[in-house]
């Protein structure tokens, strides 16, 4: 069942720690299909390799989340692994439910930087293979996005990266649920781009889905992982 929008909640609760919370069952305020798709040829792996070494002008849509937490900023990265398929997919994890934060949801592989790590595509593959094993020689990195903060105080940096297909993977049982292929076509589409909204508390919030059919199960791709896909697309559509 959602949230009673009339409950006395504090304003600073991370969305996922909320009573009965189903990010699913809160309603869609919009979808924006009127924005055009990134062009199938486009995502391409020489095509992707060509827009980050020559970036258009753009602007990023989503830069940060409300504040859950008191806890000091902390730098992490992800990883944006495109597979590179006759038809590109994404590589997508499920977090365990027992994780502290955003657990039970859809991620990319990644994680804080170590003092050790050289920079943020080096956080990413450490972390990508500590949680799912892949390996780095199998993956090409293309390039940054901007910087998204979560309202954990994560100042996240995705890292995007072509992966060979022949990957295999060896997920981290304490921190990976399962791990999974989205066709980056379907999340390059803002047909598939839903807005949601709540408001309790007197606050509203707003965050973006993208559920994904995976044969009989729905992957719902919700939260800071579609809002930085959301820029992603921004990205490739400028």
């Amino acid at each position: 069942m959602p949230i009673d929008p009339s409950a006395v909640i504090p304003p600073d609760t991370p969305l996922s720690k909320l009573p009965n919370f189903d990010p699913r069952e809160v309603p869609v305020v919009g979808v924006d299909a009127h924005l055009p798709p990134v062009p199938t040829a486009h995502l391409r792996p020489e095509a992707l390799r060509r827009r980050f070494a020559e970036p258009p002008a753009w602007e990023q849509e989503l830069r940060s989340e409300p504040r859950f937490t008191d806890r000091e900023p902390a730098h992490a990265a992800v990883l944006v692994p495109i597979v590179m398929r006759e038809r590109p997919m994404v590589l997508l994890t499920e977090r365990t439910v027992h994780m502290t934060t955003h657990s039970g949801q859809v991620a990319f592989p990644g994680g804080k930087r170590d003092e050790t790590d050289r920079d943020p595509a080096d956080t990413a593959l450490r972390e990508a293979h500590e949680e799912i094993g892949l390996e780095r020689g199998l993956a090409e990195v293309l390039g940054d996005l901007p910087t998204y903060t979560t309202g954990t105080m994560f100042i996240v940096t995705p890292v995007i990266a072509l992966v060979h297909p022949d990957y295999r993977l060896v997920l981290n049982p304490h921190e990976v649920a399962d791990a999974f292929e989205v066709p980056l076509d379907f999340l390059m589409d803002p047909s598939h781009h839903r807005r949601h909204a709540i408001e309790f508390s007197g606050i509203r919030r707003e965050w973006f889905s993208m559920p994904y059919a995976d044969g009989a199960r729905e992957r719902f791709i919700w939260g800071a992982t579609a809002g930085m896909l959301r820029n992603f697309y921004r990205f490739l559509a400028a």
